[in-house]
């Protein structure tokens, strides 16, 4: 498992070094595309619509187009944001755990201690757990500053994307708005049907069973000897590299030093104004969350050409049936 980040949570002046890693996989099949002729690998090549040559990714920046005008973004624009570059994740808020709507979660980073002592990492936890609270928090990530959530999970801390307030659609279907009654009966029948599938929710008993049909027909066309030569056509993968640690300061030093300013009448300003919740125990004076900047339409992935996979079923039966019209007309 490789870390995909690396910095530490602020809290206060206490400093957490962590690293962080993908909390899940998945398990899908993955498909390229191939000729059906003589199973060459499909490639798409990056060209400009103007000067019609091919260009490579060094080559491309990022632009966003308003309807009339273009534009254009450059690496370097994006490095000069303030949130490009942060390797904290900050603590706004402890806020109780019931008051995070589940809509507003997103993907899930288990984080790793590091540093010499692993004792803010515990103290965190720690208090996490004795308090049924669940941290907001901010950090920066693949150029993008994100709102989350700290909590535990046995005895690791999950950092959990969220998303923007504004990123959650508001909907209003009329037929939720029905006045449509509904009787005794129908209350009580439904009521002995939820009472027939009551049980103790336990992720392990499900599986995702188009996977494992279709793993069975993959399978099933390599003992056949239904394959290819893999090294005619795929290409190599290029991993990436680990971030370095973060520094650790003083435990009981910081943890004073918070307690101290928050005596002293310090509070926080990323809270908005009116909103509820619980005291804010960031112990920065006058801080907010940095806003996110206006999101660009990527050049690469508008021209990236990738499509979504079909299922092998549908592929191979599309295949065979244009293979015989081919030897047909031939």
């Amino acid at each position: 498992m490789r870390a995909i980040w690396s910095g530490s949570i602020t809290f206060g002046l206490v400093n957490v070094p962590v690293k962080a890693y993908s909390a899940a996989k998945k398990h899908d099949i993955s498909f390229h595309q191939v000729h059906d002729a003589d199973g060459g690998r499909i490639r798409y090549q990056r060209r400009c619509e103007v000067c019609g040559k091919k260009i490579d990714y060094e080559h491309i920046d990022k632009a966003y187009e308003d309807g009339e005008q273009t534009v254009v973004l450059t690496e370097e624009d994006f490095a000069s944001l303030p949130e490009a570059q942060n390797d904290e994740i900050e603590v706004v808020q402890f806020v109780p755990s019931d008051q995070i709507d589940p809509i507003m979660f997103g993907k899930s980073y288990f984080l790793e201690p590091q540093g010499k002592s692993p004792k803010s990492y515990l103290l965190l936890r720690q208090a996490l757990g004795d308090t049924d609270r669940t941290a907001v928090v901010t950090f920066a990530l693949r150029q993008k500053t994100r709102l989350g959530a700290l909590r535990v999970q046995d005895d690791v801390l999950v950092l959990q994307a969220m998303y923007w307030a504004d990123e959650v659609r508001e909907v209003d279907f009329p037929a939720t708005r029905s006045r449509a009654k509904i009787g005794a009966k129908e209350k009580k029948l439904a009521a002995a049907l939820v009472d027939q599938f009551a049980s103790d929710f336990t992720p392990g008993e499900f599986e995702d069973t188009y996977q494992v049909e279709l793993h069975k027909l993959v399978d099933a066309k390599l003992e056949q000897g239904e394959s290819l030569d893999t090294a005619a056509t795929f290409g190599d993968v290029t991993e990436e590299s680990e971030g370095e640690d973060a520094e650790v300061i003083d435990l009981m030093q910081a943890l004073k030093a918070s307690l101290d300013k928050k005596r002293g009448g310090h509070r926080t300003g990323a809270k908005k104004s009116g909103s509820s919740g619980g005291s804010d125990a960031s112990g920065k004076s006058g801080q907010k969350p940095a806003k996110p900047a206006k999101p660009a339409k990527s050049a690469k992935s508008a021209k990236s050409g990738k499509k979504p996979a079909t299922s092998a079923k549908s592929s191979a039966t599309s295949g065979e049936k244009s293979g015989s019209r081919r030897r047909k007309s031939a």
